[in-house]
């Protein structure tokens, strides 16, 4: 009896192949029969999952972003329940730095697929698409310290700051998203540690959102 094959298995395992190349060599080197080498696999056999070097490529996005959704959830169920919203804005924005073997490569292939996106519609659109529901998950934690804050004010004749507005919220999310992408360059090029990126990040935490605080 011939051996059932589980089709999603196998496209995994080209995928994983065409990621070794995207992270060592980048997205030009990927060919079918690149990939065909590095998984071990005829070409046939790849081009019977994938029909060219495109489709490849647009299933591999799809992985990729699979990938950063499981590290954000694994780590924001690590968190100690209850977790509070400014835990949660660090353990997702955490998720998204290299700060291991897994995540390193996973960054790698993402900065690969990005560089092609720059002269590719199609990729750039689901860019752009993955960035903008980044920055309205961060918007949304930000939102919530906000509304913590406010619960736990007590009344007060004291003069209070300005209210913080959805565009001063926004610009915060787009600020802290553009920290995390300096960090994990500078994480890949071995500038910072792992402990130095954290302690940055915390920072700016801090100095972010002490005005969603007060």
């Amino acid at each position: 009896m011939p051996k059932r094959v589980d089709h999603d298995q196998r496209r995994r395992q080209i995928t994983e192949a065409l990621w070794r190349i995207a992270a060592e060599r980048g997205i030009e080197a990927v060919s079918i029969r690149e990939v065909a080498t590095e998984a071990g696999m005829s070409i046939g056999l790849v081009q019977h999952f994938f029909a060219s070097k495109d489709e490849m490529l647009m299933f591999a996005t799809s992985h990729l972003r699979e990938k950063l959704e499981g590290r954000i959830r694994r780590g924001l169920t690590a968190l100690p329940e209850p977790a509070t919203p400014l835990e949660t804005l660090r353990a997702l924005l955490v998720a998204l730095l290299p700060l291991d073997h897994d995540s390193r490569e996973e960054t790698l292939v993402g900065i690969a697929f990005f560089i092609r996106a720059l002269n590719d519609p199609v990729l750039a659109t689901r860019y752009r698409q993955g960035r903008d529901q980044l920055t309205a998950a961060v918007a949304d934690q930000l939102r919530a310290i906000r509304r913590d804050a406010k619960t736990d004010l007590e009344p007060t004749t004291e003069t209070r700051p300005e209210p913080t507005t959805e565009t001063d919220l926004e610009l915060t999310a787009e600020t802290l998203l553009a920290l995390v992408e300096g960090l994990a360059s500078d994480l890949l090029l071995g500038r910072h540690s792992p402990q130095q990126a954290l302690r940055i990040l915390d920072h700016h935490l801090q100095t972010s959102t002490r005005g969603l605080t007060r």
